[in-house]
C-alpha cells in the first residue's frame, strides 16, 4: 500500500516549488505516523495544524485518520491554520488502541458472541470486569503483529532516502569504482587498437607464422625468416638437440596452418638446426635463437625477413603465435617503456602479495607464496636487460619464438620469455614479459654462418633482399672490426677464385678498411 504525497517546499529565496514523492503506510495506520516514518518532511507539517487534500476530489483527510482509503491517490499538504497542535497521547498507545480495536478479539468476546440472547446479559457483565482488570494490568504495553516483506520493504525504502539525500547534497552522483574501472579500461583498450588496413596486413603476415611442434606435441612458436629456414627461441630445442652430436632425440615439424583444432596439416619436417645459441655472453645478454631448416617439399609462405625493423622506443606491438599450445593467435599490446618498468613491476606486487609461484626451476630458491623477494627479484632481473623490448601480454607458455610486429607491421623482435606467477584468483598471470631483437640476432646468425662456413646458407640470406639491409651490414662492419674476427677474412680469401659475386662483395664490404682523412693544413 502506498500514498502519493505532493509535498509544497519552501526555499530560503521563498520561491514555491512543487515536488512529487512517494509514500508508504501500513493499513490501519494513521496517516501522521506514516508521514513520520518516512522523514522527508519538515517537522512544521507535525506542530501546526495540516491536513491532506485529494487534487482531484479536494475531499480532506486529516491527520489522525487512517492512510487507508488513500491507496493510490495523490494528495496535497495544506495547512489549516497556524495554532498549535495539542500533544495527543503517545504514539505507542495510538496504535496499540487501532491494534486491539481491529485486530483479533479475546476468547471471552468470542464466546460471548456465541452464546444464547438469555445468557449474554449475564455472560456480558462478567467479559466487562475481566477486561477492565485485564486492561488495568497491561496498561502501557504494545500489542505488535509482523508486516509481510516487511525487510523488502524496508530496504527500498531506505534506498530510496539514501539516494535522495545524496542527490539534494551533490547535485549529481559520483562515479563509482566500477565506473572508473571501465573508463580506465576503455582508455587503454583504445590505445591497442589497430587499423584494419594494418590488421588485414597483419593477416597475411601471419601465414609465415608457425607451430614448432616436438614428437606432435606443442613446444614453442617461430616464423618463415628467409628461403626454408625458420627461427624460432634455442629454449625451445635445448633439451632435445645434442649440439655435439648435430641430432635430435625426438623429431620436429613446423606448421604453417595450425588454425584450428581439427586442422589436417601434417607440417614441414625440421632437418637441421642450421645455428643454434643458447647462453648469456660476457656482457650479460643472453642469446636464445635457433635457426631451423626444414623441408622444401612443399610450398612455403613468404618470408619475413623483408618485413624486418628495428626496435621502436614506444608505441604499438602485436605479437603473433602459438600461446598455450593453443592455434594461431594475434595480441595487440603495448610497449613499455624502460623507464616504466618498475612501476609495473611495483603495480603486480601492490595486488598479488601472498599469491602463488608456478612450478618452474627458476623459482626452486624461493617459497611457494609469494612475497616483496619475488618482485624485488623481477625488477633487478628486467632491469639488468639492457637490449630487449618488453611489454604487457597474455601470451605465456608455447608463444617463445613468436614474431613481434611495430605499427608499421615489421618484424622487430622475437617474443621469448616473462615473470609468471598465479594471482589471488589462481589464475596464471604474468609481472612483464620481453622479446629480444631481430637486428641483434641477424648479426649472431651472419657470424655463425661464416664461421661455419655455411655459404649456402649465407646465399640464401642475400639473395632475400631488404630494405634494411644496409643498416645490417653497418652495424655487423663495426662488431667485425671491434672483434677482429679472422674467420670473416679466411672465408674471404677462399672465395677469391669463386664466381658468386654477391659473396665476394658482402665480405669485401665488411673488410673493407676506411683510409683516414687527412686534415687540412693551415
Amino acid at each position: 500500500m502506498y500514498v502519493q504525497v505532493h509535498t509544497l517546499i519552501i526555499k530560503k529565496k521563498k520561491k514555491k516549488q512543487f515536488e512529487e514523492i512517494t509514500l508508504y503506510g501500513l493499513k490501519g495506520e494513521k496517516v501522521k505516523k506514516a508521514l513520520k516514518r518516512d522523514g522527508r518532511l519538515l517537522k512544521r507539517v507535525f506542530q501546526i495544524n495540516c491536513a491532506l487534500i485529494d487534487k482531484s476530489t479536494e475531499v480532506r483527510t486529516e491527520m489522525h485518520n487512517l492512510v487507508d482509503d488513500l491507496d493510490g491517490k495523490t494528495v496535497k499538504i495544506k495547512m489549516i491554520s497556524k495554532c498549535t497542535q495539542p500533544e495527543s497521547q503517545p504514539e505507542s498507545l495510538e496504535d496499540a488502541d487501532v491494534l486491539q480495536s481491529e485486530s483479533q478479539k479475546s476468547d471471552s468476546e468470542i464466546q460471548v458472541e456465541n452464546q444464547d440472547p438469555q445468557q449474554q446479559s449475564t455472560t456480558n457483565q462478567s467479559v466487562t470486569d475481566n477486561t477492565t482488570k485485564g486492561n488495568s494490568k497491561q496498561s502501557g504495553i504494545r500489542q505488535t503483529e509482523k508486516i509481510p516483506n516487511s525487510k523488502n520493504l524496508k530496504r527500498h525504502l531506505s534506498s530510496q532516502v539514501t539516494q535522495r539525500v545524496k542527490g539534494m547534497k551533490t547535485g549529481l552522483p559520483k562515479l563509482s569504482n566500477i565506473q572508473n574501472l571501465f573508463r580506465v579500461e576503455y582508455g587503454k583498450s583504445a590505445e591497442t587498437c589497430r587499423e584494419v588496413k594494418t590488421m588485414k596486413k597483419l593477416m597475411a603476415l601471419s601465414d609465415s607464422v608457425c607451430a614448432v611442434r616436438i614428437n606432435g606435441k606443442p613446444g614453442g612458436s617461430g616464423f618463415l625468416l628467409f628461403d626454408k629456414f625458420v627461427l624460432t627461441n634455442g629454449h625451445v630445442i635445448k633439451n632435445i638437440y645434442n649440439e655435439s652430436t648435430k641430432q635430435f632425440s625426438e623429431p620436429m615439424t613446423v606448421h604453417f596452418a595450425f588454425e584450428s583444432l581439427d586442422h589436417g596439416d601434417s607440417g614441414a619436417k625440421v632437418e637441421e638446426v642450421t645455428g643454434w645459441e643458447y647462453y648469456c655472453d660476457n656482457s650479460g645478454h643472453m642469446n636464445d635463437w635457433a635457426l631451423l631448416g626444414i623441408s622444401s617439399d612443399q610450398e612455403l609462405p613468404r618470408c619475413l625477413l623483408k618485413n624486418f625493423g628495428f626496435l621502436p622506443s614506444s608505441g604499438g606491438i602485436c605479437i603473433i603465435g602459438h600461446p598455450n599450445d593453443s592455434v594461431k593467435k594475434i595480441d595487440p599490446c603495448w610497449i613499455i617503456p624502460t623507464d616504466n618498468r618498475k612501476q609495473v613491476v611495483q603495480n603486480h606486487c601492490n595486488g598479488n602479495l601472498d599469491s602463488a609461484l608456478l612450478d618452474s626451476e627458476q623459482y626452486e630458491e624461493y617459497i611457494n607464496i609469494i612475497t616483496h623477494n619475488f618482485f624485488d627479484h623481477v625488477s633487478q632481473s628486467v632491469n639488468g636487460l639492457k637490449q630487449v623490448l618488453t611489454y604487457e601480454t597474455c601470451f605465456y607458455s608455447g608463444s617463445s619464438g613468436a614474431p613481434v610486429f611495430d605499427e608499421h607491421c615489421n618484424v622487430v623482435a622475437v617474443h621469448t620469455a616473462g615473470y609468471e606467477y598465479r594471482n589471488r584468483r589462481g589464475e596464471r598471470s604474468s609481472v612483464i614479459e620481453f622479446g629480444y631483437p631481430l637486428s641483434l640476432i641477424l648479426e649472431h646468425i651472419i657470424i655463425q654462418m661464416v664461421e661455419k662456413e655455411r655459404f649456402d646458407v649465407l646465399k640464401e640470406y642475400l639473395a632475400c633482399d631488404y630494405s634494411q639491409h644496409q643498416n645490417i651490414m653497418s652495424n655487423l662492419k663495426k662488431l667485425v672490426e671491434g672483434r677482429n674476427l679472422t674467420s670473416f677474412q679466411k672465408a674471404f680469401n677462399n672465395l677469391v677464385h669463386t664466381n658468386e659475386e654477391r659473396l665476394k662483395t658482402f665480405f669485401g664490404l665488411l673488410l673493407q678498411r676506411e683510409e683516414p682523412v687527412p686534415m687540412d693544413t693551415l
